[in-house]
């Protein structure tokens, strides 16, 4: 088990590592006056200096080097047009907290609504909950994330006399900011869950415990959703890397002062620093959701084994 921990590790530092320089180099093909503001009324000389002094003069490859070691001391660079000057990790830690909260709640009430959904569409197949499910499923998966999210930002802020922005007195607004977010990961739990308990229920030993006179109810909840849900860790990861990417969007929508409103920010001022050190947050939290995904497979699901069988080749 530890090896096969160390070997994960080891294989996502190395994809972190290719993800950086990758943005590193991207964010360096972009055009100089994105470290500038108000480049047009800066002398020549002075640009020129100014980007001498950042370390922008030198080889692509020494640059790199330089930014690796900026990292390992925790230094992302600083703002050169939102906030001209400031430490960007100073800045990220004030927005953070905003991202943190919206994301982990949006996640907790996916799982509060996916997992009782995805159970009973397995138990009522070619029933209600089964088709009520599937139609949600349908629906979330085809039509544009955009325009539900819209549409809820609307009317339901109406109909339940909710705010359409968030204020941070009122923790009310933050109810449909999270609901818009947890659509998706809804959407994916209910059905790879229905899925898994589908299959579940098909095996040998369903059929014997059947058989054998064990009541429904506990057969599903006591070996069918136990087994069925092991595999579902798996997807943890990408619900992560979908919950980043709604928020993008939502705290936009609602202008919550979170980082996927910041990126959103950054971009629109051109402020590269910025830019770069958001994107290789959001790929360092991609690869640790990754990594957790793999492990925690690993330490649940008795199926897999670390040791090599004998007479493997």
């Amino acid at each position: 088990m530890l090896k096969y921990c160390l070997k994960r590790l080891g294989a996502s530092v190395i994809t972190l590592v290719i993800i950086i320089s990758v943005v590193f180099i991207l964010v360096r093909q972009m055009p100089i006056e994105g470290y500038f503001d108000n480049f047009d009324k800066l002398d020549p000389a002075v640009i020129e200096a100014t980007l001498q002094k950042m370390g922008l003069k030198d080889p692509i490859f020494v640059q790199l080097k330089n930014f690796f070691v900026q990292l390992l001391h925790g230094d992302l660079g600083t703002s050169v047009r939102y906030r001209v000057g400031a430490p960007i990790m100073d800045i990220i830690l004030q927005k953070a907290p905003y991202s943190i909260r919206l994301g982990l709640s949006s996640m907790a009430l996916a799982l509060a609504l996916g997992i009782p959904l995805g159970a009973a569409m397995a138990r009522s197949k070619s029933k209600f909950w089964d088709k009520f499910g599937t139609l949600f499923i349908v629906f979330v998966t085809a039509v544009p994330s955009a325009v539900y999210h819209i549409f809820i930002q609307m009317y339901a802020s109406e109909w339940f006399d909710l705010s359409m922005i968030y204020r941070q007195e009122d923790i009310t607004s933050w109810i449909l900011p999270v609901f818009s977010m947890a659509l998706g990961n809804v959407a994916y739990y209910a059905m790879w869950l229905r899925r898994y308990m589908v299959d579940e229920m098909n095996r040998d030993y369903v059929r014997l415990a059947r058989a054998k006179g064990v009541s429904n109810k506990k057969l599903m909840m006591t070996h069918v959703f136990r087994n069925a849900f092991v595999p579902m860790i798996q997807y943890i990861p990408s619900s992560i890397l979908y919950t980043i990417g709604g928020s993008i969007y939502i705290e936009s929508l609602y202008s919550i002062p979170g980082m996927g409103g910041l990126l959103v920010d950054v971009i629109g001022r051109q402020d590269n620093p910025m830019v770069q050190a958001i994107v290789i947050m959001y790929s360092c939290i991609g690869i640790i959701g990754l990594l957790l995904g793999d492990i925690m497979m690993g330490v649940l699901d008795p199926r897999i084994s670390f040791a090599k069988k004998e007479g493997a080749r």
